[in-house]
């Protein structure tokens, strides 16, 4: 059963979505599966952390189906530097040896706790999946300089929908199982993307600390085809880091993932202006 526009009321925040809209997008999404990738660059700021954890509580009680994955790179940028460990960096991947995977392991899955217990604080029960409990994500080796980064090979659908089945969230750190059960680092979009293609998602979310795709005037593009995205990037309007990130975007789209959303989570409630407003909040790239 929907709920009513006074329950509506008494769920959602004052500075969200129009209550107007929100009706036809319970609908729209009742039934499918909403993949949220939340950045390691969002980790630095508590506030930005509770405004996610917000956000995903509000999603679940109004039914939707949510899976989070998420990222942890100035976490482990910061725990690296204590112990006086330098990283490497190819192609903007972390050269990940046998003493990095450890601790890479240790923070991925100690932030991934603390979403579950944050959650938790809000009457969301939220389930860990990481290489020590609920392995999900089968891995090959991305390249043998990269040491232990891994490419999913395969994603273990059954676990996550048991999980989504029994009304919880999944929490998925970007952490996969190689041959003789080594732990391997993902990269966070890299997993999402695979997770997102995997489940055949209505939706894959990818929070960072960017409004989303800027054209040549630096003005956000609200919704974008995959034909204007492969033009902007051979014209070099979208350059640099945001090129990896666009093409994991694509890959979903060409992969049974219906509408990618690249959105800015330092902004309140972000990821509930995207999913249930007419206007969205960042950018929506569609097939």
């Amino acid at each position: 059963m929907n709920p009513s526009f006074e329950e509506l009321k008494k769920i959602l925040p004052s500075s969200g979505p129009d209550l107007n809209e929100i009706q036809k997008y319970i609908d729209k999404y009742k039934n499918e599966l909403i993949v949220i990738k939340y950045g390691g660059n969002l980790n630095i700021s508590r506030s930005v952390f509770n405004n996610f954890i917000k956000d995903v509580s509000i999603l679940h009680k109004l039914g939707l189906s949510i899976i989070v994955v998420h990222g942890g790179g100035p976490r482990i940028n910061k725990e690296l530097e204590k112990s006086n460990i330098q990283s490497k960096f190819l192609n903007g991947i972390r050269v990940t040896d046998s003493k990095i995977i450890n601790i890479v392991e240790n923070v991925l899955i100690d932030f991934n706790n603390d979403i579950v217990k944050s959650l938790k604080e809000h009457n969301i029960e939220a389930v860990s999946i990481h290489t020590k409990k609920n392995n999900i994500i089968e891995v090959v080796p991305e390249s043998k300089e990269l040491g232990y980064v891994g490419k999913p090979n395969k994603i273990k659908n059954d676990v996550i929908m048991d999980i989504i089945k029994e009304n919880k969230v999944p929490i998925i750190s970007p952490l996969g199982l190689g041959e003789n059960n080594q732990t391997f680092n993902i990269n966070g979009d890299t997993a999402a993307t695979a997770i997102a293609k995997s489940l055949k998602s209505k939706r894959l979310l990818l929070m960072t600390n960017v409004d989303g795709v800027l054209d040549k005037e630096k003005k956000l593009i609200e919704e974008i085809s995959s034909s204007e995205i492969l033009k902007m990037i051979e014209n070099e309007t979208i350059s640099g880091g945001m090129i990896p990130k666009i093409q994991g975007c694509l890959d979903a789209i060409n992969n049974g993932v219906t509408g990618v959303g690249i959105i800015n989570g330092t902004k309140q409630h972000s990821c509930l202006l995207e999913i249930f407003s007419d206007q969205g909040s960042g950018t929506l790239i569609r097939k």
